[in-house]
């Protein structure tokens, strides 16, 4: 059980790396996972860039976002949308959240985020936009209680991911490795399709490419040739 925890921890470091790495994290943003032991709780760094977190930095949490063993460090004020949504959505075992510059545009816009190319279907036909403010008024947007964290769970709905208006992304994944994918991939389809926008109108996948992209690139053999790419590039390995 000690092995399985050590080796989830490790992924988890990896993953945040990576994130800085692929420019989907700088100063900013988060991935979670699940505790492997226990759905009742999940796992994520302290308040640290994604880029410098180590193993040490890791920290348990219940799913209402009360963290155990504090210790006096400073978490993640937004870590309700990790919590809202492992409570929510049971299938789901990790969670990205992330301010990638490219998929921005797609939530102030109106212009919807669809997918542009093969890979980009790893996120699913659209990436609607949940808006803060329709609930809640004006706030900072950050997402900083389980209400707001809830409220964004119910429009992910069964969503691979969804856009916040005027703040980022949110990716769920059944993997650590999944998740990233899946962030990865989207911000690429972000930035081709805005390049696409430029030249005129994109042709996008249809509804069936979409759907048998879906499962193949989300496939195991996708994402750990993915994971096996990204880790190296960070000069870690798990």
């Amino acid at each position: 059980m000690e092995k399985k925890l050590n080796e989830t921890m490790l992924e988890l470091v990896i993953a945040n790396r990576i994130l800085d790495k692929e420019n989907i994290c700088d100063a900013f943003g988060h991935i979670s996972v699940r505790h492997p032991l226990d759905p009742e709780k999940y796992i994520m760094a302290r308040s640290r860039a994604p880029g410098v977190i180590e193993f040490g930095d890791l920290m348990e949490f219940y799913l209402d976002g009360t963290p155990i063993n504090e210790n006096g460090q400073e978490i993640y004020a937004e870590r309700h949308i990790h919590g809202a949504i492992f409570e929510m959505r049971r299938e789901v075992n990790s969670i990205v959240h992330s301010h990638s510059h490219s998929v921005i545009p797609f939530g102030v816009t109106g212009v919807k985020l669809k997918p542009v190319f093969h890979m980009g279907a790893s996120v699913g036909p659209e990436v609607p936009v949940w808006d803060i403010r329709d609930s809640f008024g004006d706030t900072s947007l950050l997402v900083d209680n389980m209400d707001q964290g809830r409220d964004l769970a119910r429009f992910l709905g069964e969503r691979r991911a969804v856009l916040m208006r005027g703040h980022g992304a949110v990716v769920s994944g059944k993997t650590i490795k999944e998740a990233v994918l899946i962030a990865v991939f989207m911000e690429h389809n972000a930035r081709i399709s805005m390049q696409c926008l430029q030249m005129g109108t994109p042709q996008y996948l249809s509804a069936g490419e979409i759907e048998l992209g879906m499962n193949k690139f989300v496939g195991s053999l996708a994402i750990d040739r993915a994971w096996d790419y990204w880790s190296l590039r960070t000069g870690l390995k798990s």
